[in-house]
């Protein structure tokens, strides 16, 4: 079979006629052997109207739940019984006009995942109230911040996109919420990704599906996702010893002060020196361990890399500092500042040169992902 479009569903029998027929009309077109795949969780009477459309048209089929709840997990449910070399996945609501059904197709011939985006020349999320683009667009500044596979995709969020059945083959699906894209981009084996200009329409018929409980499970979700990617896992280990680092500091600085009686500036600079050596032995042992060196002298000059970057950052967070007070703004904002850049610095600098194989290991899946989007003016429904 050629394609299978999932639909997951939610009490919406005033939608699915209207969708499955513009699809079968547009589709009507197409040299395509396809197959609709409704998945449905309704309370209300969807499934007698999905019962209707699968007696009248054999490309319709749906599978009703009643022992199970959830967007992500209906949508897989429908990848497995499933059949395209190619599936596109959409909503029933409406707010995901059919009407880019074929040009989503023309351009699976080329691209190993689409992605219709309201975030990109030519698109619109119109169709949202002012809460829920707020909500929207905060979700998607934690999977961007959070995730690095996101970072190029412009509507990581969408749910609305197509993709080749290949994409997923080997990955293991386990989606919390209502984000599927998001657990495909993350376990998805791709390399290629196109994005559509699309406008998000206003919702007419139907519930809306946007309550606190998802919200919840889209923090869960990101959260696991972050142990999913190693470079990922590496940033956040990174982190979590600096900040360990800096109470090692600190109780190393009242030890020398109170116990050993040294005076402030010889004991600053024991105490920092103190944590930068702890920092250095846990992300030698941890964060970078498949990179460990064994030969003293090449370990004994990465520690001399690791100081000069770890130095560099203090620089960096002291000229944040003294800039923000230059500028008579707050001290503590200056200094938050100036830590999350040093800190991405450090990341980055030792990464690259103090564990430089652990810069070449980096999943090449990952360095060779092309995104690619469309020009508006190319774009017809028609």
């Amino acid at each position: 079979m050629d394609l299978s479009i999932i639909i997951p569903t939610f009490n919406e029998k005033n939608n699915v006629r209207i969708l499955a027929m513009k699809i079968i009309n547009l589709l009507k077109q197409e040299n395509y052997f396809y197959e609709i795949v409704f998945v449905d969780d309704s309370l209300d009477d969807t499934p007698t109207i999905l019962e209707e459309l699968s007696q009248e048209y054999k490309e319709i089929k749906y599978i009703h739940r009643t022992n199970e709840r959830g967007l992500a997990s209906a949508v897989v449910n429908g990848f497995l019984h499933s059949q395209g070399n190619q599936i596109i996945v959409m909503d029933a609501d409406l707010q995901h006009p059919p009407e880019l059904l074929p040009l989503i197709l023309k351009r699976l011939a080329s691209a190993d995942i689409v992605i219709p985006s309201r975030f990109i020349p030519g698109g619109s999320d119109g169709g949202l109230n002012l809460f829920r683009k707020l909500v929207s667009g905060i979700a998607r500044g934690i999977g961007y911040l959070s995730i690095k596979k996101l970072r190029s995709i412009s509507d990581s969020t969408s749910g609305y996109f197509g993709f080749q059945r290949s994409v997923i083959d080997q990955a293991q699906l386990n989606p919390i919420g209502w984000k599927i894209l998001i657990e495909i981009l993350v376990k998805g084996k791709y390399q290629t990704v196109h994005e559509i200009p699309y406008t998000f329409v206003a919702r007419d018929a139907g519930e809306s599906k946007m309550n606190f409980i998802e919200q919840w499970n889209y923090l869960k979700h990101i959260t696991k996702l972050m142990g999913h990617s190693a470079e990922d896992r590496r940033f956040y280990t990174f982190c979590a010893i600096g900040i360990l680092g800096t109470f090692i500091n600190l109780l190393s600085l009242t030890i020398c002060l109170s116990l050993l009686n040294m005076e402030e500036i010889s004991a600053s600079i024991n105490s920092s020196c103190i944590a930068m050596f702890h920092n250095f032995l846990w992300n030698d042992k941890v964060t970078w361990k498949r990179n460990k060196q064994q030969i003293f002298r090449k370990r004994l000059l990465q520690f001399c890399q690791f100081a000069l970057i770890s130095s560099l950052g203090i620089a960096i967070t002291t000229l944040c500092t003294q800039t923000f007070l230059f500028l008579g703004w707050s001290i503590y904002v200056g200094q938050l500042t100036g830590i999350a850049l040093s800190t991405f610095w450090n990341f980055s600098a030792n990464r690259k040169w103090t564990w430089s194989a652990a810069h070449l290991i980096v999943n090449t899946e990952e360095e060779k992902l092309v995104v690619t989007q469309e020009i508006p003016s190319k774009i017809s429904w028609n």
